[in-house]
């Protein structure tokens, strides 16, 4: 009977790759929605007194490979990480980097005004700035009392 020693790590990174496998798979999608599980860009959400910033890590985007799109409420930002091609004398050793087509779709709050959405790129990283409307930011009242 030969031992076989248990190696927590391979263990981890088998469960990784089923979970990988798992959520790439479309599960009930149709029509155009399907096509864009292959990449998923990191963002993170932040909110000042004044906007909310949404930024994104898109290394090796191009800027003409994105789109982003604020309609009925919601921030859209789409594109295409396209993958490098192997060329002879060229040999791919491990490709661990996720590529393809990608959507990140957030729900804006009501209080944004959609019309002053600004949004910048630069170094891979995406940054779009929603500013919230007037009417959105707190006012201070004094409270008499009696």
């Amino acid at each position: 009977m030969n031992l076989i020693r248990f190696d927590p790590f391979r263990e981890l990174e088998g469960m990784q790759a089923r979970l990988s496998r798992f959520f790439r798979e479309p599960s009930g999608l149709t029509g155009a929605e399907d096509r864009f599980f292959d990449f998923a860009p990191p963002v993170d959400v932040q909110e000042t007194d004044g906007e909310y910033v949404v930024k994104a890590d898109l290394p090796e985007v191009k800027k003409e490979d994105m789109k982003v799109e604020v309609n009925d409420g919601v921030l859209s930002v789409e594109g295409e990480r396209k993958r490098e091609q192997e060329e002879k004398g060229k040999t791919f050793h491990r490709v661990e980097r996720s590529y393809g087509k990608f959507v990140r779709r957030f729900s804006l709050p009501t209080e944004i005004d959609a019309g002053h959405v600004q949004a910048e790129f630069k170094d891979g990283v995406l940054t779009v700035h929603l500013p919230k409307a007037a009417a959105a930011k707190p006012k201070s009242v004094e409270v008499k009392v009696a």
